[in-house]
């Protein structure tokens, strides 16, 4: 490791910048104390954070985490990438209030992969270590899994939010599901970790690993977690940001591996006030190059629109590359801002006619993921935000016969769509 890179900021500068947007931090004093030793001993710290392969579609909000990896990496710092291969077999019951079907090997090898295609468009895969926990955890056997089940009482475990919850219900909680955040915590030893990074509902397990590391005789891990991305949509609200989570299931997410223009066009769709927590937890601009921007555009020196182009370039080009950055900021300038409508930017989606003369528009619409379903067609219809040909469509009983279309609903969503 390049010492230089340790000592490119002070302890105190890598503070403020690693515990941006911070929700728990056990504790500021050992991380400042960490950060202190490794700068004066050109010793980078060893940042573990875990990933449970059952979900290999990243949004932005699964990004969170990555990014803050990131910063400590850009520090100079060791990340170790942790795949919980083998605790996805059981399946993290964080937040369930029922026992999750454990995926098989294979489906959790093949998840992994995607993982790992996904995750290096914020990490620096050359200087990111990656690990599977499988790789200590198949050793335990019988007798290591009893040894580490009997450092944990049956009492410490129930305090824990959903299994509580579970209890006081009466709603099943089996028995292996107990072991996911001493087998989580067991990670932490395994790695010798100085810092675990996680989600704000990830801490019980994270507070596991700091006290296996205190029984092994280890300096505990430092704890941090940091918040749930509010998605499109949120809005402040008496100085709060108000608004769902980001979820696919809720269609207010931006999606780490969708088109370039997409993802610049749902960036764009944000609030001036949701832009700037979105800055603060994902953009590399420092916390000072934040808040000078801020202050510029309070005060009239630069739009709120400017900003927000720069931040959906930014994410953009992170996800892709400064050229598709650059290309999705023009033809978003075209489409919308000059009102125009380029058929070349648009994704070809084909939609089978299925042997029949005509499709309901609102079916195709849906096929074409241009809308969840046909009801919320039928919606979008009624409400004037659907487009044929750059034409308004408002029939929610239209049809449309084997050809090719521009179908465009609301400013963001639209494609060239051939029916056959």
């Amino acid at each position: 490791m390049n010492q230089d890179a340790l000592r490119k900021a002070t302890p105190e500068e890598q503070f403020e910048e690693v515990t941006r947007g911070t929700v728990d931090l056990h504790s500021p004093e050992d991380l400042k104390k960490k950060l202190q030793y490794s700068y004066d001993s050109g010793k980078p710290l060893v940042i573990k954070a875990g990933f449970d392969p059952s979900r290999p579609d990243l949004h932005l909000g699964h990004s969170l985490l990555l990014t803050r990896m990131r910063r400590f990496q850009d520090f100079g710092h060791s990340v170790v990438f942790l795949i919980g291969d083998f605790t996805a077999l059981i399946g993290d019951p964080t937040g369930r209030n029922a026992t999750r079907p454990a995926l098989t090997r294979d489906e959790v090898k093949a998840n992994a992969e995607t993982y790992k295609q996904q995750v290096f468009k914020v990490l620096d895969a050359d200087k990111t270590t990656v690990r599977f926990n499988s790789e200590w955890l198949d050793k335990l056997g019988t007798e290591g899994m009893i040894r580490l089940a009997s450092r944990y009482s049956l009492q410490r475990m129930l305090e824990r939010d959903d299994f509580k919850k579970r209890h006081r219900d009466n709603v099943s909680i089996a028995i292996h599901e107990l072991l996911y955040p001493l087998l989580q915590g067991y990670d932490s030893v395994a790695l010798k970790s100085d810092v675990e990074l996680g989600a704000t509902d990830q801490l019980f397990n994270l507070l596991v690993g700091r006290q296996l590391m205190r029984e092994e005789s280890m300096a505990p891990q430092v704890i941090m977690t940091g918040p749930i991305l509010e998605g499109l949509g949120a809005r402040l609200v008496d100085g709060k940001i108000v608004g769902d989570k980001m979820s696919k299931s809720l269609d207010n997410y931006v999606g780490v591996s969708e088109p370039a223009d997409t993802m610049f066009g749902k960036l764009m769709s944000i609030t001036d006030d949701l832009m700037w927590r979105y800055y603060e937890l994902l953009s590399s601009k420092t916390l000072k190059e934040v808040t000078e921007l801020k202050a510029q555009v309070a005060s009239g020196e630069v739009h709120p629109k400017a900003a927000k182009v720069a931040f959906a370039r930014e994410m953009t080009a992170r996800f892709h590359d400064e050229e598709a950055g650059r290309k999705a900021e023009e033809d978003f300038e075209k489409r919308f801002a000059k009102k125009e409508l380029s058929a070349d930017a648009l994704p070809q989606v084909d939609v089978s006619l299925g042997g029949a003369p005509t499709l309901p528009l609102t079916k195709v619409l849906a096929e074409a993921k241009l809308v969840a379903s046909s009801t919320e067609g039928r919606k979008m219809l009624s409400q004037g935000g659907v487009r044929v040909n750059g034409e308004k469509a408002t029939d929610p009983k239209a049809e449309l016969s084997a050809g090719e279309y521009t179908l465009q609903v609301g400013k963001l969503k639209a494609a060239r769509v051939k029916l056959a």
